[in-house]
């Protein structure tokens, strides 16, 4: 009777370990899936007046906690100007390049641009919206004052509060990618 109850504790913890590891497995994988993030290796913000184009790139190829990423500005600013701005995301660790900008604008409701400057007299403003008419920051309409320097940092967020005071410190959510330029206005 022993031997019997024995072996039918055994059997009992056996197929107990088995759905646990099962429920675990499961779950992991759910959880993948859900926090699933996209590793952005190249930010390229593009302002345009006419024929007028400067270019903000940030690329780091073997993404964080590897060798430092580059940062180009291809040129001045005008001064009293206004541009068109777009941003563009990828993954260029894949071949070919994967444009992160797209699911960025098939996910509009879960994301957010912020940009701040510290030019004098230089502004920012989000040209496009989500469904819910909420501000998404990958159109943006850019004007300049007088002459100056200082920087623009560009933050994009996942899932953050919306709406919000435009403040990325305060939107909560997490940090997709963060990468400050610095600016001349000539």
């Amino acid at each position: 009777m022993r031997k019997l109850n024995t072996l039918k504790t055994i059997q009992l913890l056996a197929i107990l370990f088995v759905v646990s590891i099962t429920f675990t497995s499961c779950n992991d994988k759910e959880d993948e899936f859900e926090n699933e993030e996209e590793l952005i290796t190249t930010v390229t913000y593009t302002l345009t007046n006419g024929n007028n184009v400067v270019t903000f790139v940030f690329q780091d190829l073997d993404g964080e906690g590897g060798e430092e990423g580059t940062i180009e500005v291809s040129g001045p600013l005008a001064a009293n100007t206004t541009y068109t701005g777009s941003i563009e995301l990828l993954n260029e660790s894949e071949t070919p390049a994967e444009d992160i900008t797209e699911e960025v604008a098939e996910e509009d409701d879960e994301h957010e641009f912020f940009y701040t400057t510290t030019v004098a007299g230089l502004s920012i403003e989000k040209t496009d919206v989500d469904e819910d008419g909420n501000p998404v920051g990958i159109a943006t309409s850019l004007v300049t004052g007088d002459a100056g320097t200082g920087t623009i940092t560009i933050v994009l967020k996942h899932e953050p509060t919306k709406p919000n005071n435009n403040n990325s410190a305060d939107a909560g959510g997490s940090t997709d990618v963060e990468v400050t330029f610095e600016v001349s206005v000539q």
